[in-house]
């Protein structure tokens, strides 16, 4: 089974007080303290994550909820795909520090599957370029479609 899976990464922060509310809140049903428990879906709350998974073999996708390693999500039949789309944008994150805040951007490289004309499923999200096409050729050989390299200012197909 060929899949590409794709989740966002959350902050360092939030996950420790994920687990920490959730650690809190197992421990508190443990000694027979419900209410302390909706700390603990708090916690699961915090650990959530969201992306996208991409089953080539059954040509099958769907936009997955992550918490602990465990997938949620239901699968849907990919639509007729009509190209893969590597492109470069900048992704913003806001860190704060003992009450001084900093807005930092770092490049990083999406991949779209796009159908009907203009409609697209977010597959996969990079840092590395190469990492970004090696996908994508893999995506276009399986599916059989072809590959827009929109890194530059000027798009091309591959």
């Amino acid at each position: 089974m060929q899949t590409i899976l794709f989740i966002q990464k959350a902050p360092v922060m939030k996950l420790i007080f994920g687990f920490a509310l959730f650690g809190i809140g197992i421990h508190g049903a443990l000694f027979n303290n419900i209410f302390i428990l909706v700390i603990s879906g708090i916690g699961v709350f915090l650990l959530l994550q969201q992306g996208s998974e991409i089953d080539l073999t059954s040509k099958k996708y769907r936009k997955i909820y992550s918490v602990l390693g465990i997938h949620f999500g239901r699968w849907k039949p990919l639509p007729e795909l009509e190209y893969v789309s590597v492109f470069k944008t900048k992704e913003n994150k806001r860190v704060q520090s003992l009450g001084a805040s900093a807005n930092m951007s770092n490049e990083i490289y999406k991949l779209n599957l796009f159908y009907n004309r203009n409609r697209k499923i977010q597959a996969y999200k990079t840092a590395g370029l190469d990492d970004a096409f090696n996908v994508a050729r893999q995506i276009s050989e399986i599916l059989n479609i072809d590959i827009l390299d929109a890194t530059e200012r000027t798009s091309k197909w591959l």
